[in-house]
């Protein structure tokens, strides 16, 4: 449950209240009693002897939201005529939508846009392909495939219930990086399945981001489209997830003082986020990682619960070999690091970790611990969360990331591009602003983009995977000799 009223869980109830002094007040009463925060009142219409008002109320979770109504219809002369959840509003008949860029109004805009004229671009582009990039919607567009089989924190929902996830996704990419996308949900859990139907749509992409697919598939799955594919593929909750910690923690370590390169580090969890932000990690010169699951730390030798993706990371970390449950490898950490489920880090094992410890406690929507249960402890906190201070959010990353790609074309994203992007959103934090409760900029903050697609765009072109040498804006026409 979650702790505080939320706009996620929030109902409009339209009320039918008795025209008389005091009973805004009694009704408002009711609702501030139950528990519900009351977000806005408005009037609908004037009857004899009656109003209607709709009163907009936040809620913690669906049976808080339905204590509240069940108090409102308590409040005498006040009924309840009808109640509406607002998040299922906002996605009835979906959240996305196909519009054209050119109007249509004449016969001359019909025979351009399609035949006649459309025959000459088709042509076009058969003789020379890399003209796709220019004259479709290539150049800017991302598919969001999904199979539905790590849905949130809410796991195997299938397809069709992954859709709404997808379609947010789209909005995000669209709304912060300008970047065109549509979700792909695969009714196949085949690994092979998957593979060789987002390689027959490829096509149409400029890129492809994997979204919410179990592990281990996940890594087979892009490790083989990426060797397929000319186009950037890129397993959001993997990489998107490592990213952005690794600019929480660059900014971390500014505030305690810490050189990356010296830090324990201590990662609970080792699915899809815990395996990539263990290799973005060493991959930035930390040296000194525990990776753990259920069974405890990994180290070379075990045979419990292992598979390829956990041999990799015994062979990589840990190289001290220690073993044993999670508090029992905690001490003298610098910093945890968990991607796992809630609760599994306790205060004691909090005061058992180095000196202004580090924190990021990212399991969703309930961390792995509280940050009110490590008040005065914890040195610098972060959650996945948006009601607490440093919130780990993906979309600090994917939108800046593939605005980047996409606009010099890249045909793949590299390691190199991944750091380039976690450094350019560390430096959206100013020095003067920097604190422990300001490591990351808010998902907000229209700067990230602006700040991220270059520095990527700039490590596409270094290191080799650029069709176009330099990145224009998405915005800017490119011309054309066809």
């Amino acid at each position: 449950m979650a702790m505080t009223p939320s706009a996620s869980y929030s109902i409009i109830v339209r009320c039918q209240i008795e025209n008389r002094p005091g009973m805004l007040g009694r009704l408002a009463s009711a609702i501030g009693e139950a528990g519900g925060d009351i977000g806005a009142i408005d009037i609908v219409r004037y009857e004899k002897g009656t109003l209607t008002r709709d009163v907009t109320i936040n809620c913690r979770d669906d049976a808080h939201g339905q204590a509240i109504v069940e108090a409102i219809r308590r409040v005498p002369g006040v009924a309840v005529v009808n109640v509406s959840d607002r998040t299922f509003l906002l996605h009835l008949g979906g959240k996305i939508e196909v519009t054209p860029k050119a109007p249509i109004r004449t016969r001359d805009d019909l025979s351009m846009a399609y035949t006649p004229g459309v025959a000459r671009v088709c042509r076009a582009i058969a003789q020379d392909p890399s003209k796709a990039f220019a004259l479709t919607i290539k150049r800017n567009t991302v598919a969001v495939v999904t199979d539905g089989t790590a849905i949130l924190g809410l796991g195997d929902l299938g397809p069709l219930a992954a859709l709404p996830v997808m379609e947010g996704k789209a909005m995000l990419f669209k709304e912060f990086g300008h970047v065109d996308a549509f979700p792909i949900c695969l009714d196949t859990k085949d690994v092979d399945e998957i593979v060789e139907t987002v390689v027959r749509l490829a096509p149409v992409f400029g890129g492809i981001n994997l979204e919410d697919i179990s592990a281990p598939r996940c890594f087979e799955i892009e490790e083989r489209l990426k060797a397929r594919l000319d186009i950037p593929v890129f397993h959001d909750d993997q990489h998107g997830t490592a990213v952005v910690v690794l600019a929480a923690l660059l900014n971390a370590c500014r505030v305690v003082g810490k050189p990356l390169e010296r830090l324990r580090v201590v990662i609970m969890g080792q699915g899809a986020a815990g395996v990539a932000i263990t290799k973005i990690l060493l991959a930035s010169g930390v040296s000194e990682i525990i990776g753990c699951d259920r069974e405890g730390a990994i180290y070379r030798g075990r045979t419990a619960h292992m598979n390829p993706v956990k041999e990799w990371i015994a062979e990589h970390t840990n190289r001290r070999g220690e073993r044993g449950a999670l508090s029992q490898v905690i001490g003298g950490a610098d910093v945890f690091i968990g991607v796992s489920a809630p609760g599994v880090l306790t205060v004691d094992d909090v005061r058992r970790m180095a000196p202004d410890p580090i924190v990021f406690a990212l399991a969703n929507p309930d961390p792995e611990i509280q940050p009110e249960e490590v008040a005065g402890l914890v040195r610098v906190m972060a959650t996945g969360r948006s009601d607490y201070p440093n919130q780990i959010n993906n979309v600090l990353c994917f939108p800046g990331i593939f605005r980047g790609a996409l606009d010099v074309q890249a045909s793949a994203i590299t390691e190199e591009m991944k750091l380039a992007a976690a450094r350019a959103i560390a430096a959206v934090v100013p020095e003067e602003e920097l604190s422990e409760e300001y490591i990351v900029p808010t998902v907000f903050n229209r700067r990230v983009v602006e700040a991220v697609a270059p520095a990527v765009a700039e490590a596409a072109v270094a290191c080799g995977v650029a069709r176009r040498p330099h990145a224009a804006p998405a915005a800017e026409p490119v011309p054309v000799a066809v």
